[in-house]
């Protein structure tokens, strides 16, 4: 449920994860949406994105399973327990995005606020989604970033997303703003170096995209658990507008889908080099 493409090339202490891009729907989902609604919640074709990572001597991470079947970008213990059969046997600390939109570890809502189920959820099925992905997917992730430090000192950690083209309406936020191509988040400066931030930023705005740091996204579990810049451990969020490759509604490439991947692939060379000019 889980990928690890390692590097084809000498490594890098560079990871790159796409916990959101799954497409794979377990049978036991069971969902009472609308399927093409529940695909909204997707960050398709995100790791196809970023494919070159591996070839440039980066580790790139994705999730086969769907963010709406377990969302590995929150911590174990977001859980809305009004979703679940029966008193839920650990910790449950749901988030105001969890309780609010329904995005918690679990989800009830599709990104449109529509109810996932029409059921409660057994405690053994949520159980089996943490044992078969949330951990596996931290584990690979936490084991890539561990070895990369441990080899070369330091790390840079991409961690990979894309958004709706409407996500500041998504999000309730002030409407009338013009939604950036890509958004970096770094945890208002927490998660990262801002020597970092900005080098990323200039690569994309040298490519021609519009880039916006921490509007509307400012990064979410997985920056926390590993953004530690003192450490030398660099965690930055990226996400990219999907207007400017996805159809939003049928999930299909648009013919475009190859440049901005081509796009990204330079990127990821110059990352590269600059990874290497701070060894």
């Amino acid at each position: 449920m889980v990928i690890t493409e390692h590097p084809s090339t000498q490594a890098i202490p560079l990871v790159c994860d796409s916990p959101h891009s799954g497409t794979h729907y377990p049978e036991d989902f069971k969902h009472a949406v609308d399927f093409s609604d529940l695909r909204k919640c997707e960050d398709t074709h995100v790791e196809k994105l970023w494919a070159a990572v591996p070839s440039v001597g980066g580790t790139l991470i994705h999730a086969l399973f769907p963010r709406s079947y377990t969302d590995t970008n929150r911590t174990e213990f977001d859980i809305d327990v009004s979703m679940i059969e029966g008193e839920w046997p650990g910790r449950a600390e749901p988030s105001k995005r969890c309780l609010e939109l329904g995005n918690g570890l679990f989800f009830s809502k599709t990104t449109t606020l529509q109810h996932i189920y029409d059921r409660k959820l057994s405690i053994s099925e949520l159980q089996n989604r943490i044992h078969t992905c949330w951990r596996p997917y931290r584990q690979a992730l936490a084991q890539a970033l561990d070895n990369a430090s441990q080899q070369h000192g330091k790390r840079w950690h991409l961690n990979l997303h894309s958004m709706p083209s409407n996500a500041y309406e998504r999000l309730g936020l002030a409407t009338g703003k013009v939604l950036a191509d890509v958004v970096l988040g770094d945890l208002n400066g927490r998660a990262c170096s801002a020597d970092f931030t900005a080098f990323v930023a200039q690569g994309f705005t040298q490519r021609g995209y519009s880039v916006a740091i921490n509007d509307p996204y400012v990064g979410m579990d997985l920056l926390v658990a590993h953004g530690a810049p003192e450490k030398q451990h660099h965690s930055l969020q990226i996400e990219l507008n999907r207007r400017l490759y996805l159809n939003e509604q049928t999930r299909e490439p648009l013919p475009q889908f190859g440049k901005v991947q081509a796009d990204i692939s330079s990127l990821l060379t110059d990352l590269a080099r600059y990874v290497g000019q701070q060894l």
